[in-house]
């Protein structure tokens, strides 16, 4: 059969057409917009369902591209059911289909069939964090040993540029440690699923690096990021947490190739 579709003669070049033809896509309960008519005139019912049940499947297919970790959690059905009803909730806004599904976790975090993998969410926000990273504008990292060069003196002035990869996600649960195993094509061993862990995402270069931080350590690159300086950063990250080892934090984001400069500019 063939699915072409055309634009009924009273359709404009005002924007009725696609304003009528677009929502019915996400949608099966709607009927085939009158707009739309095939060849000889003829209805289209059929074939705008064709078309419906191919973008459909599309945007199902994008968004087990962006989430193989969530995807080989639930299994292929119970995603594909899942994606189906995000879909119809929340057509794309971008032409891009790697842009889809940002509101995914999100939606799988009050999607009811997915209650009994209250991490699910997480590891499905780690990994659109990841793409994110993928994504992301190239800029040259720092060397190891950056802020050693620093007189200890200074270090409480400085603020630091992180490279616009830099991501930081945070969960409840052992997000990162589920994340990785099911992103690895090796069995998927026991796993302490109720440990709480936060986690770095860059790509200092081809590849994106996700490296789990010590408690505390989101809270420490979340306030670098806001432009707080560095002695006001640890202060924050200290007063949570006294015993909290802040060199050892800066050296990992700093090998994570999360820091692209620092300043003042004699702080180099």
């Amino acid at each position: 059969m063939r699915s072409d579709i055309r634009i009924g003669p009273s359709a404009g070049n005002d924007g009725s057409y696609a304003s009528a033809f677009a929502p019915g896509l996400n949608d099966p309960e709607r009927q085939t917009p009158a707009l739309v008519s095939g060849p000889g005139g003829k209805k289209a019912v059929k074939r705008y369902n064709v078309y419906r049940n191919n973008v459909t499947v599309g945007l199902i297919d994008a968004l087990a591209a962006i989430y193989p970790a969530t995807r080989r959690i639930t299994g292929d059905e119970f995603f594909r059911a899942m994606a189906r009803f995000h879909i119809r909730q929340t057509p794309p806004k971008s032409p891009l289909l790697f842009d889809y599904g940002r509101d995914f976790p999100d939606f799988i975090a009050g999607y009811a069939y997915a209650e009994a993998m209250p991490w699910l969410a997480d590891t499905a926000r780690i990994e659109r964090a990841w793409l994110d990273a993928y994504h992301a504008a190239d800029a040259e990292p720092l060397p190891p040993g950056a802020f050693a060069s620093i007189p200890p003196e200074s270090l409480a002035d400085v603020s630091v540029a992180l490279h616009p990869s830099t991501r930081v996600v945070r969960s409840r649960y052992a997000a990162l440690t589920i994340f990785a195993a099911n992103r690895s094509p090796e069995p998927v061993g026991a796993i302490n699923a109720a440990e709480a862990e936060e986690g770095l995402i860059t790509r200092p270069d081809l590849d994106v690096i996700v490296t789990r931080l010590p408690a505390g350590g989101a809270a420490l690159i979340e306030a670098l990021a806001a432009g707080l300086t560095l002695g006001v950063a640890m202060a924050t990250v200290l007063a949570s947490d006294p015993h909290f080892d802040i060199a050892a934090a800066l050296a990992g984001i700093v090998e994570a190739g999360a820091v692209t400069a620092l300043s003042p500019g004699d702080a180099r």
